[in-house]
């Protein structure tokens, strides 16, 4: 973890609009910035930056946050990955706290194989353009392929010259370490010690991590000799794990994360020509089969997916068989088919771009309709082939691990195929029963973990991660607007003017006088965590929500700092700043929200008393009818303060 010091620099150097500027087209509009959300698609600008509170608000889709949250959202960072690239951003030195003499040299030997590998970038892409047989043979094979100057720089494509040692002479000549170059899979050491470049005439792909990162790398050889292989790529490093890794995912995650889609092809030049026709958002598994570490990269940007084959039936027979693990992951599945002969790369020259994109749109279908329809075409229709056509299907069916998406895939698999719905359901069941109980177990832990969240997460249109329906929650928000906005400030209590307090104070010990807590969960935790932090001062105890590492309390607090509240609008013609009618507006809020809490609990005792009633239930009837008096009394006494209370 970073220490909280430098935390703190980090915080007091940031300047909101400078961060989203750099990811979003701002136009100032009086004090504030205004644009169109990156988060969701739209026409008309409902993203508004205040430099002056340190938030962004999306008034379209309820996002909002700090700077440190937009980078998380944005870039699908963590928040220590968000506060370092913050650091880097304003200059500020950031490093973990704390570290082991083993974790260091850890660190220092994956930086270090980080930067021979950008060496090696700038080498290749060097040897390209400004050698002869670079742009005679590289850049000439990159033209004959369609790739523009912008599309071949924009991925570092680069040539690696015939020599065998050219690369690794170089290296070494400018001071890096064998160690680093053959651990970063760059150069092959002999038994003599000797070096040789493990790329050599071949042109160059770089892979990227998802921070940008130069991990891998890709070549390609021009040669027509079938001694050689087509491609070789970096061996596997402390910065490359294969199956963690995606072509293109550094220049399509913001796409991805954007459309709520991804594309998944199978080769470098698929990626390429797809993204020098408009469609960014994709990724290749770089030809090998996709890997539960490459799924999980996907769905931190999207939780869709669509798959493109070409048109070799038996090609997509046998890989259509991999897929299962995204529908075992809970990826929505779409699958296009390409005309025959067309792979993404020949397609994407064919049609103009907005053409390509209605064939991917128009032709796209569900992955297990697709399966029914390529594993069904064939000319032998006998029971048994329709009964391993079945158990293929099933299995699929029983990987997802929703209930009901897969409840609605048996349905139609039922139809589709004229056999017993309850016989497939029974199928299914047995395939997950057969499963190993543990992984069967903790899988459906996760699948309920995350249904929760995604429960308990923003909705379109919400302004906040919980909705508890109980009427209370916008009298809790106001609270919590008062206690982090103003909870600093000395508060002098109209009913009783020579107690010294603050806003804090009184706010707690009115709540506390009628044994009361926020009922919403989130919001209580804020409150309880204001009262353990609460010697900041406060602008700095602000801050400190806002910039929280908990994303739900920051994305909460910037939110109630963007919205205008009923309390204090009601005074908006006698006052001129907000804080000068503390003393009338805390007192108000706090009793109104007391009258709520009798109102929640007089609807709930009159549902009991009807039930009471029908149920014939005297004796209960009467001990609900003596506490809804009481409760009765109580808001009316309540009423008649608030009515009392004025500037």
């Amino acid at each position: 973890m970073i220490d909280r010091a430098t935390i703190e620099r980090i915080l007091d150097a940031v300047k909101i609009e400078e961060v989203i500027g750099d990811f979003v087209s701002l136009r100032r509009r009086g004090a504030n910035y205004v644009a169109c959300c990156p988060f969701h698609n739209e026409k008309t600008p409902s993203f508004s930056v205040s430099p002056a509170k340190g938030i962004f608000k999306c008034f379209g889709c309820g996002k909002a946050g700090s700077a440190v949250t937009f980078v998380m959202e944005h870039e699908q960072m963590s928040y220590v990955e968000a506060l370092k690239y913050l650091g880097n951003k304003y200059g500020i030195e950031v490093s973990d706290v704390q570290e082991s003499e083993e974790q260091v040299r850890q660190r220092l030997f994956s930086e270090s194989l980080a930067v021979a590998n950008e060496y090696a970038r700038n080498f290749y892409c060097d040897r390209l353009w400004n050698s002869e047989d670079g742009r005679a043979i590289g850049l000439g094979y990159f033209k004959e392929r369609g790739f523009t100057d912008q599309t071949i720089k924009k991925f570092s494509l680069g040539y690696a010259p015939n020599e065998r040692r050219a690369f690794a002479e170089r290296a070494v000549k400018n001071g890096y370490k064998k160690e680093h170059l053959v651990a970063a899979g760059l150069v092959i050491e002999k038994e003599n010690g000797d070096l040789a470049d493990r790329f050599f005439e071949r042109v160059i792909f770089p892979w990227r991590s998802i921070s940008g990162k130069v991990i891998a790398f890709g070549g390609r050889t021009l040669r027509s000799d079938k001694n050689i292989a087509k491609y070789i790529n970096s061996p596997e490093s402390e910065l490359f794990v294969k199956n963690k890794a995606l072509y293109g995912i550094f220049e399509a995650k913001a796409a991805i994360a954007r459309l709520k889609k991804c594309y998944l092809v199978e080769g470098y030049t698929d990626v390429i020509s797809f993204n020098q026709i408009g469609i960014e958002n994709v990724v290749a598994s770089g030809g090998t089969s996709l890997t539960s570490g490459q799924i999980a990269l996907i769905k931190r940007f999207s939780n869709n997916i669509t798959v493109l084959y070409d048109g070799d039936a038996a090609g997509i027979r046998a890989s259509v068989r991999g897929i299962d693990m995204l529908l075992e992951a809970g990826m929505e599945v779409k699958v296009v088919l390409l005309p025959d002969g067309d792979d993404p790369d020949s397609f994407s020259k064919k049609l103009p771009p907005e053409q390509v994109l209605s064939f991917l749109r128009e032709h796209e279908e569900d992955f297990i309709a697709f399966k029914y329809r390529i594993l069904a075409d064939s000319p032998e229709q006998d029971p048994m082939q329709k009964a391993r056509l079945v158990n293929d299907i099933v299995g699929s069916i029983a990987v997802i691990p929703d209930a009901i998406v897969r409840s609605v895939y048996i349905e139609e698999t039922a139809a589709k195929m004229k056999v017993s719905e309850t016989l497939l359901h029974q199928e299914v069941a047995r395939i997950r029963q057969k499963r190993s109980e543990v992984a069967f177990r903790e899988s459906e832990r996760q699948a309920r973990i995350e249904k929760f969240e995604q429960q308990s997460s923003v909705q379109e249109g919400q302004t906040d991660v919980y909705s508890i329906g109980s009427g209370c929650d916008e009298a809790e928000r106001e609270i919590l607007y008062y206690l982090v906005k103003y909870g600093h400030l000395p508060f002098n209590d109209p009913a009783a003017p020579e107690d010294e307090s603050t806003v804090a104070g009184y706010i707690m010990e009115e709540l506390q006088s009628d044994d009361l807590e926020l009922q919403n969960p989130l919001y209580r935790r804020i409150y309880e965590e204001y009262f353990t932090v609460k010697e900041h001062d406060g602008e700095k105890i602000l801050k400190y929500f806002i910039n929280n590492a908990d994303s739900d309390i920051s994305r909460t607090v910037a939110d109630l700092m963007a919205q205008p509240y009923s309390v204090a609008s009601s005074f908006s013609k006698h006052i001129s700043k907000e804080e000068d009618a503390l003393p009338v507006i805390i007192p108000k809020l706090i009793v109104l929200y007391k009258a709520k809490i009798m109102g929640h609990a007089a609807q709930t005792l009159t549902e009991e008393l009807a039930k009471a009633q029908e149920s014939g239930d005297v004796q209960l009837q009467q001990q609900i009818v003596a506490r809804l008096n009481m409760i009765m009394k109580v808001r009316k006494d309540l009423s008649r303060i608030v009515k009392r209370i004025t500037v």
